[in-house]
């Protein structure tokens, strides 16, 4: 309970901290990177809540906005009705919203969140390994994966510019 407490705190600190840094900043670019210098995006394989496995290959050929996110993180769920928004707008065209919850307790804490709000996308939990793949340090973190498997925008500790990602989940979608 201390440590959950300690860490709400640290990440609300962390958060007013870098808006009012950010504040006479440009928000960084996370502009789509071009077609020939993208990366593959890790591999993964994790579980939903019904305990079916989840890999990346499991979204080959959609474009896939993987959300790493916790249910003590203020950001993360601010971003989650965008996310639920662009899955039921989007979904029919080719986009998939995987979410995965990095709380320390892991499904005993997100069950009773998934419980208390209607989110349209899979959920799972994440572990060390795929965190460290991906890099994952604060959150929030979103990567947005095109439908070949690499990685064309990343928005890494810090909320996703909401119109921004709509803006490159339509160009990704219309990608060859």
């Amino acid at each position: 309970m201390t440590s959950n407490w300690l860490r709400v705190v640290l990440s609300t600190l962390l958060l007013l901290l870098t808006s009012f840094a950010a504040m006479d900043q440009p928000s960084p670019s996370s502009a789509l990177v071009p077609v020939n210098d993208r990366k593959a995006a890790p591999s993964f394989t994790l579980e939903d809540s019904s305990g079916k496995t989840a890999t990346l290959k499991n979204y080959s050929g959609r474009v896939l906005v993987l959300d790493f996110w916790a249910t003590w993180c203020t950001g993360c769920k601010q971003e989650i009705p965008w996310f639920s928004e662009y899955q039921k707008v989007y979904g029919p065209r080719g986009l998939s919203i995987v979410g995965v919850a990095m709380d320390d307790g892991g499904w005993k804490v997100v069950k009773p969140y998934l419980s208390a709000h209607q989110i349209p996308y899979r959920m799972l939990v994440g572990d060390d390994a795929t965190a460290k793949q991906y890099g994952i340090q604060n959150l929030p973190d979103t990567f947005v994966i095109d439908r070949h498997g690499r990685i064309a925008a990343a928005y890494q500790a810090r909320l996703v510019d909401r119109d921004e990602l709509e803006a490159s989940i339509k160009k990704l979608l219309s990608e060859k």
